[in-house]
């Protein structure tokens, strides 16, 4: 057995996403289990750099899971030769720069998404990683979780025969931050900190209806601001002059007709925070983070319509859960180790910069749609 050791700056680890996610539950997770074995019998060791802003909160951070590298200067990690993978879970308006710089300094890197706050600065930071010779990918999660994957297992074994259309809901209530704390941070809420529901969540529903039917062909949008006023951390208030809702409808190639409602300003009533519902001509299923029901074209129940009586029929008791044959490891946990083998071994990783670039073209081209209220052809993307 080899044992290969892969230094990792890791940028924006104080925040939620960064610390949660990619340290506790990716990182240092692969550690727990012993490291990363590779088919060829390689063992992988991920070594976290903690990067930050905060001195204060990376010293807690290190020392609460006995860590001992922490910086507050990106120059600095970008300097060590040892490190190998730059990672970044900064701020979107933060990101390009950083990539950038890691890029010129040779380090592989691994990003978030959005990639950038325009397709043309992702595709200029997906190209300098291709003339610098260094690995690039971006983070699409989703397509990593247990109801998408059972998902996947469906479309790949031809459940549904043809597909005709997509439903997906996705969102909760965002407490405004007045009488109970937010759950999302304020910068969400301003665009000029590059927030806003359509450039956090439109570059997730291009990866997952690119990755499980077909690439996204058009795009309207309909955005709106529905809490013009919210709270941030310190209980001040501010203006939200950000889309906190979005009502999508895509066309995919092949004339499948995807629509997704996205909003923080919605309260729950289904069984998970997201839920896609597919339907075709040979059966159709509902699935979510990890659940996913189905109902094939012979179990499907007799609907009438008649508003003149109660409705008797139990519709959700006809649906069957589709089992997990297998036991899930957590999304974020499984493209790391895709993306770690992609960096020492070369296996194929689909989540490169280009499908970041092509996320970020299609918010792009929604932002475009919901202000002039019109359906926006998506052309080929540029590489």
């Amino acid at each position: 057995m080899t044992r290969r050791v892969v230094e990792i700056a890791l940028n924006g680890v104080t925040g939620r996403m960064g610390y949660n996610q990619h340290l506790v539950r990716s990182i240092l997770a692969i550690r727990e289990a012993g490291g990363l074995m590779l088919p060829d019998g390689t063992l992988v060791w991920p070594e976290p750099l903690l990067v930050g802003r905060n001195a204060d909160k990376l010293r807690d951070i290190a020392e609460r899971h006995g860590l001992k590298r922490w910086t507050t200067s990106l120059d600095e990690a970008l300097a060590d030769p040892a490190i190998e993978v730059y990672f970044d879970a900064q701020l979107t308006s933060q990101r390009q720069s950083a990539l950038r710089a890691a890029i010129g300094a040779g380090k592989h890197v691994y990003a978030e998404k959005p990639l950038a706050e325009t397709m043309d600065d992702a595709l200029a930071v997906a190209r300098l990683a291709d003339e610098a010779g260094v690995k690039g990918g971006v983070v699409q999660d989703k397509l990593f979780l247990p109801g998408l994957l059972k998902l996947r297992r469906l479309v790949e074994g031809g459940f549904f025969g043809r597909v005709l259309s997509v439903r997906g809901e996705f969102g909760y209530w965002v407490f405004e931050g007045d009488w109970q704390p937010a759950q999302r941070p304020s910068w969400n809420y301003r665009a000029e900190d590059g927030g806003g529901i359509l450039l956090d969540m439109v570059p997730h529903w291009q990866y997952l209806l690119e990755g499980l039917l077909a690439p996204v062909r058009s795009v309207y949008a309909q955005a709106a601001t529905h809490i013009p006023e919210r709270f941030d951390e310190r209980g001040e208030r501010y203006a939200a002059t950000a889309d906190d809702a979005a009502y999508l409808v895509f066309e995919l190639e092949g004339g499948v007709v995807a629509q997704i409602n996205s909003s923080w300003a919605v309260r729950v009533h289904r069984d998970e925070l997201v839920e896609f519902q597919v339907d075709g001509t040979l059966g159709s299923a509902v699935a979510g983070l990890w659940g996913c029901r189905v109902q094939p074209r012979a179990a499907t129940a007799r609907a009438v319509w008649n508003p003149d009586v109660p409705a008797t029929e139990q519709y959700r008791a006809h649906w069957q859960t589709v089992p997990d044959n297998h036991v899930f490891d957590n999304a974020f946990k499984s493209q790391w180790e895709a993306f770690l083998a992609h960096v020492v071994v070369g296996t194929p990783f689909p989540h490169d910069l280009y499908a970041g670039a092509r996320g970020v073209q299609l918010a792009e081209l929604a932002v475009l749609s919901a202000r002039e209220g019109r359906r926006i052809p998506v052309p080929e993307p540029a590489r």
